[in-house]
């Protein structure tokens, strides 16, 4: 599992190689008769924006203050439309109403693309279920998941294999996860129900905790005890998208802030057969990068 420390263009960094992975894909599906779009479940309003003056105390996540260094990127909605060749339709998904307005913005900064550019103002599982339930036969795409929270659920993921036609890129939430994991196993059932829609299972807890026993003066006790870090979380979840897709890389990056926290996993998962394993070799190289 290959580790990115954040160093300031950490952000830029996990964008650039979603975009040298576009950039490889639409050369490859230009030579073939498809029909293929960039999803991108997130899209914000099409820019980065960190505020340098962000109070620690009003984030959700105080670690991502880190990320100020960063004051305006282009988000992945511009990234996509800058990419050549270009692809046949934009599909840009944002659940706020404010912000999936400001991203018509693009058709007037990317005029030429004007008639391509679908933007969605609706919540982007809802969204997804419904699109990837259409005739894929046809159709392909590259889909990026990159949310802020634990927004994705795992039956959204399994619907995102089961088109046999998009390939996946997800930024997993290492850190969300791992603070819902108490020490002592003692986890709030509102908690318990994210983690199962996250990884589609109940199985986790068997995996990320054990029941040990010790002797002490007044006999033997038993306890529950937390035996995973973000590290084997992200593995855990890897081997969970393993079990659906037809592809998946073995070199997802690990990205660390500057206290050496894992806050997410850059992975990859291809659904088609035919194409996962060239798929799997070009992400895998640009991961490795």
């Amino acid at each position: 599992m290959a580790k990115q420390v954040f160093g300031g263009n950490w952000t830029e960094d996990k964008l650039n190689r979603v975009r040298k992975y576009l950039g490889a894909y639409a050369t490859i599906m230009n030579k073939y008769n498809f029909y293929y779009a960039y999803i991108d479940a997130f899209a914000g309003t099409g820019y980065r924006e960190i505020k340098e003056t962000e109070d620690k105390d009003t984030l959700l996540f105080p670690e991502f203050s880190d990320i100020a260094v960063q004051k305006f990127l282009d988000g992945s909605a511009r990234i996509a439309l800058q990419v050549k060749p270009r692809f046949n339709k934009y599909i840009f998904i944002e659940k706020n109403e404010s912000k999936a307005s400001e991203l018509n913005q693009l058709r007037i900064d990317f005029p030429e693309f004007n008639n391509d550019i679908v933007i969605v103002n609706e919540e982007a599982n809802k969204y997804l279920k419904d699109l990837c339930l259409k005739d894929w036969k046809y159709h392909r795409a590259v889909l990026f998941l990159d949310p802020f929270g634990m927004d994705v659920k795992w039956n959204t993921v399994e619907l995102i294999a089961q088109t046999k036609a998009i390939d996946l890129w997800y930024l997993f939430p290492i850190m969300g996860v791992n603070r819902l994991l108490k020490k002592d196993g003692n986890i709030e059932e509102v908690n318990r129900n994210k983690l199962n829609e996250i990884f589609g299972t109940t199985d986790w807890y068997e995996t990320f905790y054990q029941v040990r026993g010790e002797q002490n003066l007044f006999g033997f006790y038993s306890f529950t005890e937390k035996t995973v870090d973000g590290k084997s979380i992200g593995q855990y979840f890897i081997d969970r998208l393993k079990t659906i897709f037809e592809g998946v890389t073995e070199n997802p990056l690990l990205l660390y802030n500057s206290c050496n926290s894992p806050l997410f996993l850059l992975c990859f998962a291809a659904a088609n057969k035919k194409g996962a394993k060239t798929a799997i070799k070009i992400a895998q190289d640009i991961l490795g990068k």
